[in-house]
């Protein structure tokens, strides 16, 4: 017998089959289209998106001899995926990428409104989130939430079209709206955002084990598959994904080498002390939670920079960086491009990327290692602002192809990284969470390690982590000279910042507390090309 599972993604849709063993042994992918109508826009068609899920699990059920015995998915989180009573979407699908709400975001976030939302249920708003989405809505299109009688997710969305059932899992409905200790919507942190009146848009929230429905007639007419075949609604994609990683028990961790740089630490409860940042995703009931940093920036920086030095693509910017040294010889990289800012592991919507000490000097080897450098800070800073241990940092995700990359994330962070062995890690994630729901197996625990398998690990090396830590001080403190400079205009710095340039160590305070202590990235231990391919 055969399980079929679905990854709704926000570029690509994949059906993916594995057999008893947990093997993948059939794939179909279709690419869908983000749509961009106005700058910092970012919609979906959803019948797109179903028609889309449709022809992936025809194709997928061509290659297949044995039956399925269940479909289990994942999609996407965030966003507002509105419906009306019918069912019918009344416009596109926003997504989690969307900054039209920019300027909400910030009103809320200077008074105190997201701080205090924080405090109670652990996660940071961002402008892809129901609670900003519905008040910009509320103020340019009210007419469409008059419309609507139910705000999905890419997940509610396809659960709808395969059984009828209009409902979130608490994954997705963790931020920003759950109230993590009875498991359904806290009414105070509606109050706060003035939503109290869009309450009714907000679907039914599953417990960990009501996630479960019959695939409808129609539905299965549509896909090719028998009627009454149990429908499993996996947790979203990145908290699928770290179970497809094996990441449940709690200290474990992972890092999405993807669309978005997720990275995600298991605790036995939410963490609302501290700054503000992130996101606590409900894991499994009340048992566990998943605290997530799913920044905004990641694979579209390394598909940009590839352009920028005319390669076809990330593969070939990865050679390209890896020919250069660790720290590109002085050349700091801010990856903040996402025209929405930046959300993990801090919120600005006016974040903008730019590149510190670039000379003439400089080669397209020293910008690409830049880039490759400075995307691996962020999970370095990710892990910082979990203040959690954690002793191994599990990576998936396209990026996670790359060897090199994979030894220069363990090197920066100071954690040893291990590569999966499968490819579709959410898919994986939600074929576990199938198993689980329907009896074959008997925990999570159990069916990560059953069918959760290794290819390959590296350990950081000493000198290069001791590299890199002076390196991310520089980071910290050349983002916070381009804050204060307002992003935009980070180009030209205040002319106090002109004592300290990268590649020098100090704190991550404001330019004027620095004393420079120049590291020599010709002549240090660690500066010299890693070892290893750079296989993409």
């Amino acid at each position: 017998m055969s399980v079929l599972t679905v990854d709704v993604g926000t570029t690509v849709i994949k059906s993916v089959v594995f057999d008893d063993r947990g093997t993948e042994i059939a794939v179909s992918r279709v690419a869908t289209e983000v749509l961009r109508p106005h700058p910092g826009w970012a919609e979906q068609d959803m019948d797109a998106v179903w028609h889309a899920v449709v022809r992936t699990v025809r194709e997928v059920l061509t290659e297949l001899t044995d039956p399925v015995r269940l479909v289990s998915f994942t999609a996407q989180g965030d966003g507002a995926w509105l419906v009306d009573d019918r069912g019918r979407p009344t416009g596109p699908a926003i997504l989690w990428s969307d900054g039209r709400a920019g300027d909400q975001l910030t009103a809320w976030q200077r008074d105190g409104v997201l701080e205090a939302a924080f405090r109670r249920n652990g996660s940071l708003t961002c402008t892809g989130m129901p609670n900003a989405l519905f008040s910009w809505l509320a103020a340019h299109d009210p007419d469409r939430l008059a419309r609507s009688a139910t705000s999905l997710t890419a997940a509610g969305w396809l659960f709808l079209r395969l059984t009828g059932v209009r409902a979130s899992d608490e994954s997705d409905a963790s931020a920003p709206f759950l109230d993590h200790t009875t498991g359904d919507y806290d009414p105070e942190i509606l109050d706060l955002f003035g939503l109290s009146a869009y309450a009714r848009l907000l679907p039914t929230v599953l417990g960990e084990s009501q996630r479960i429905a019959e695939l409808t007639r129609e539905a299965a007419d549509r896909l090719g598959l028998p009627a009454g075949l149990p429908v499993v609604m996996a947790p979203y994609d990145i908290a699928a994904t770290a179970r497809g990683v094996g990441v449940v028990n709690p200290g474990q961790a992972c890092s999405i080498l993807g669309t978005t740089l997720c990275t995600e630490i298991v605790r036995t409860g939410i963490d609302t002390t501290g700054e503000p940042s992130g996101i606590n995703i409900a894991y499994r009931g009340r048992e566990r939670v998943l605290r997530a940093f799913p920044t905004l920036n990641g694979a579209e920086v390394l598909g940009w920079a590839a352009r920028m030095l005319h390669l076809p693509g990330p593969p070939e910017l990865a050679r390209l960086a890896f020919a250069s040294r660790p720290g590109a010889r002085g050349l700091m990289f801010l990856p903040y491009l996402s025209p929405a800012g930046e959300r993990a592991p801090f919120l600005d919507p006016a974040a903008r990327g730019s590149f510190w000490g670039l000379s003439l000097e400089h080669t397209p080897a020293d910008l690409a290692r830049a880039v490759f450098d400075g995307l691996s800070l962020v999970l370095r800073d990710s892990l910082a602002a979990a203040r959690t241990d954690v002793t191994e940092l599990r990576l998936c995700g396209g990026g996670a192809n790359s060897d090199a990359w994979c030894a220069l994330i363990a090197d920066a962070t100071g954690v040893p990284t291990a590569r999966s062995q499968d490819t579709e890690l959410g898919a994986k994630g939600a074929f576990l969470t199938g198993l689980v729901r329907t009896g074959a197996e008997s925990s999570m625990h159990r069916a990560a390690d059953k069918y959760v398998r290794m290819q390959r690990s590296w350990q950081p090396d000493p000198a290069r982590t001791e590299f890199y830590t002076a390196l991310y001080e520089d980071f910290l403190h050349w983002r916070a000279v381009a804050r204060e400079a307002g992003w935009r205009g980070a180009a030209t710095p205040p002319a106090d910042a002109g004592r300290r340039a990268p590649g020098t160590s100090g704190t991550s305070g404001a330019a004027d507390s620095f004393t420079a202590r120049r590291i020599d990235t010709t002549h240090h231990p660690a500066a010299t090309p890693a070892p290893g391919g750079t296989r993409v």
